[in-house]
């Protein structure tokens, strides 16, 4: 006649699972009972052997290293400026990366009109009726996949102050481009908003 009271549980109120007896195996093979005791982790800070090698393989003491074919390793700017600060290597700032990328198109960009007799270069934010010859850098139009309808080229800084030009490629007999290459172009562009390529100058070794 009377019915058995049935217990509250609820997501806030779990109802506690039933304790394992003492003679159960599970207790008995429990991962804590295989797990050996771990003592606390020191501090990062208060690590020792620090810079110590650890492992090493073959032999690696008073190793000299020679170069052939005479080369010399140069470093870019003033010699005062060179790492004479500490250094940490991806923590560059954003102006610092885009003065060092800048500084190499108009580096490679005097190599292509020294080696293919160039003139000099145009802007490519100015509309040209004739064609003219302009450097900068290869991008992609934002699809993510770069194909002949979807290749830009990013103006140099000192003539076109890094403007975006849409580039059409049908006229060139074949071409091999990739994002980031630093390439001369001649071509027209009449309506200053796309430019029909005539000629592609590359960097050759």
């Amino acid at each position: 006649q009377g019915s058995q009271k049935r217990s509250n549980s609820s997501p806030e109120t779990p109802q506690p699972k039933r304790a394992l007896s003492s003679r159960s195996p599970y207790g008995i093979f429990s991962p804590g009972s295989f797990s050996p005791s771990v003592t606390p982790s020191q501090k990062y800070s208060c690590r020792g052997g620090r810079g110590e090698v650890v492992a090493s393989f073959g032999s690696v003491r008073g190793l000299a290293w020679s170069g052939r074919g005479g080369c010399s390793v140069r470093a870019f700017g003033c010699p005062e400026q060179n790492l004479s600060k500490p250094y940490k290597f991806m923590f560059q700032q954003a102006l610092g990366v885009r003065e060092a990328l800048a500084q190499r198109v108009e580096e490679l960009g005097e190599v292509l009109r020294r080696h293919h007799g160039l003139q000099g270069f145009s802007s490519t934010s100015l509309p040209a009726q004739e064609p003219v010859t302009v450097l900068g850098q290869i991008g992609c139009d934002g699809n993510g996949r770069l194909n002949a309808s979807s290749v830009l080229l990013l103006g140099d800084r000192e003539r076109s102050g890094g403007a975006q030009l849409p580039l059409d490629l049908s006229e060139l007999p074949e071409y091999s481009l990739f994002p980031g290459q630093v390439v001369a172009l001649e071509g027209t562009n009449s309506t200053g908003r796309r430019m029909v390529v005539s000629k592609l100058y590359e960097v050759t070794p």
